[in-house]
């Protein structure tokens, strides 16, 4: 009756799903990957067979490049929150990723109104709210917060409980990663995915001087930066399950503003790497400045000069900076 399920918009196992399930432990799995690709939904039979201990003993025997690949087809389904609820309920993400289950309870809203879910819920509706094509980024929103459970305070106020999440950010990169090293992703998705949660709690405003703006960019990466406001309003539609987007939010209307400064600050053909000193390590050399790791220390400092002040990016003046740097701290010291 496979066409009379399909019109009705049902996963359903042929024959028995405990056999079919226990030929193939990747099955459950696909048959959650299925039902929220298509938005179908699991047979009733077959559903609760997950849940029985010779299958999930079967779940467990898998390969994990084999559960990671399944696992990246539900992140690119239009609502992965309807996969990741699945294996949440048949208590899949506990034998895959037991680190997200310490996020559910764990609550985060208070009176400030800024959440309306606990930290699971959160990320997993993030994981909707960040762009389908973008993989890195809908795997940033899934983690983004995952370390909040481990640094949460609250505080007593007279406005009742007040809950606080101090470097959640640094916490949830280093979960992240050592999830991603697990599942076998490569070590460039895991930089890249760690590198947008730990910068993801930027807060601009437009009282920054251009200098601010230009350290920004330095530290999040100019190439990283459309991926980290896609995080961002991804973050903001996780708080209560609603789409953001940039002309009608004030949180896109910030990153629209943001972005243009940074724009601003592009052309102007800012320095936002040593490499684009006017002078390099060669010209140190020439100038009785031997090579060794203080040269580094010059060059960052030269590079710190010029961030502050554009117009320091010259030959000459960074040579004679250079030279005063070196036998203040190097010769005299």
């Amino acid at each position: 009756h496979g066409e009379e399920d399909i019109k009705a918009g049902l996963i359903r196992s042929v024959g028995l799903a405990r056999e079919r399930f226990m030929e193939d432990g990747l099955r459950p799995v696909r048959a959650i990957r299925f039902a929220c690709q298509l938005g179908f939904k699991i047979h009733e039979d077959t559903f609760s067979e997950i849940f029985e201990e010779p299958v999930r003993k079967n779940i467990e025997k898998i390969s994990l490049e084999r559960f990671r690949d399944e696992f990246i087809k539900i992140i690119k389904s239009r609502k992965p929150s309807d996969g990741l609820k699945l294996m949440e309920e048949c208590r899949m993400l506990e034998i895959f990723i037991p680190e997200m289950t310490a996020a559910r309870g764990c609550i985060q809203g208070d009176s400030r109104g800024f959440h309306d879910f606990d930290v699971l819920d959160h990320l997993f509706y993030s994981c909707d709210g960040a762009p389908a094509d973008n993989v890195n980024v809908r795997i940033a929103a899934l983690f983004h917060d995952i370390g909040k459970p481990d640094v949460k305070h609250t505080e007593n106020t007279s406005d009742g409980e007040k809950y606080t999440f101090y470097n959640h950010e640094r916490k949830s990169a280093e979960k992240a990663r050592d999830i991603l090293f697990r599942l076998k992703f490569s070590n460039a998705e895991i930089d890249d995915v760690c590198h947008l949660i730990e910068m993801h709690m930027f807060h601009y405003e437009s009282s920054w001087s251009d200098a601010a703006v230009r350290r920004f960019i330095i530290r999040v990466r100019q190439e990283c930066i459309t991926d980290l406001f896609d995080l961002r309003l991804a973050d903001v539609y996780g708080m209560h399950n609603v789409p953001v987007r940039f002309h009608d939010s004030e949180t896109g209307r910030n990153l629209m503003e943001l972005q243009d400064r940074i724009d601003r600050v592009i052309a102007g053909e800012a320095v936002l790497s040593i490499k684009n000193l006017a002078i390099n390590g060669k010209d140190l050399i020439q100038h009785g400045i031997p090579a060794g790791k203080h040269m580094g220390i010059i060059l960052n400092e030269l590079f710190e000069t010029v961030t502050d002040s554009p117009e320091m990016n010259d030959r000459e003046k960074l040579l004679h900076l250079a030279l005063n740097i070196y036998n203040e701290k190097f010769v005299s010291g």
